[in-house]
């Protein structure tokens, strides 16, 4: 997708391992390189269903990275990736062959709300995390 901002994060606004993770690397990136949109949002809602994800039952997040869409392992390498040192050297996981990243991660996204609960309503920023998540379509 042409024009995508970089660094995106398209997640599941109602999983309580999501919002967790996306508050954690907020408190992480503290250059605020790394922008969020639910996938319950407008804009998340139009990006996941270009990128194949059926957003009423999502079963991966997307991480947008220099142009590219990323889902799974990928977009969890890459997301670790730019949260610099000392975060960027778990990516070394990068090692194993894709096919177990990818397995390991289907199974926590198939158990996420068994594991850790779900929220009634998506998660909405405070009003200091309002400039790091983006909820409408850019207009072109």
């Amino acid at each position: 997708m042409s024009g995508s901002p970089d660094g995106l994060w398209l997640f599941d606004g109602v999983c309580n391992l999501c919002s967790g993770s996306v508050r954690t690397v907020m408190a992480l990136d503290r250059k605020g390189l790394i922008r969020f949109t639910p996938i319950q949002s407008a804009y998340g809602r139009q990006l996941a269903q270009e990128h194949g994800i059926d957003p009423d039952q999502p079963t991966s997040f997307l991480f947008l990275d220099s142009g590219r869409a990323l889902e799974k392992s990928a977009a969890v390498l890459a997301l670790l990736r730019r949260l610099g040192a000392p975060w960027s050297w778990l990516a070394v996981i990068d090692v194993l062959p894709r096919a177990w990243l990818d397995g390991a991660y289907d199974w926590l996204a198939a158990n996420r709300y068994r594991l850790m609960g779900r929220r009634a309503t998506c998660m909405l920023p405070t009003p200091e995390q309002r400039a790091r998540f983006i909820l409408d379509p850019p207009i072109s």
